[in-house]
């Protein structure tokens, strides 16, 4: 069992930047794909980026070059840089854990998720 907890949301301007932070608790972190989602109002949940077990990043063309993903394995957390934001990035974003994964965006491989945290942009 991993228990996720995100940090770091808030409502900021056009072209602002947030760090977010996803904190486990539970089995051996280290040994988990983590990916990071997100679902805006009225839309599925979306696939933004992932970073696997060896340290690999993968991200969704929609913002690939504006979003950064990194981990630190000795403090149990993984964390997503989001610079220069646009309005079309508020959602509620949600990390989640995954043993075995395959399809980095398949939300279906992923095991364990946070409860997610509302980031909203805005001028």
């Amino acid at each position: 069992q991993v228990q996720l907890v995100e940090s770091g949301g808030g409502l900021v301007q056009p072209g602002a930047s947030l760090r977010l932070s996803c904190a486990a608790v539970g089995r051996t972190f280290s040994m988990y794909a983590m990916g990071w989602f997100r679902q805006a109002p009225g839309k599925e949940r979306s696939f933004i980026g992932a970073i696997t077990t060896p340290g690999g990043t993968h991200y969704s063309d929609s913002i690939k070059g504006r979003f950064t993903i990194s981990r630190d394995n000795a403090k149990n957390a993984v964390y997503l840089q989001m610079n220069n934001l646009e309005p079309e990035d508020t959602a509620v974003y949600y990390c989640a854990a995954g043993g075995r994964v395959l399809s980095l965006w398949a939300l279906s491989e992923y095991d364990y998720w946070g409860q997610g945290t509302q980031v909203t942009v805005s001028s």
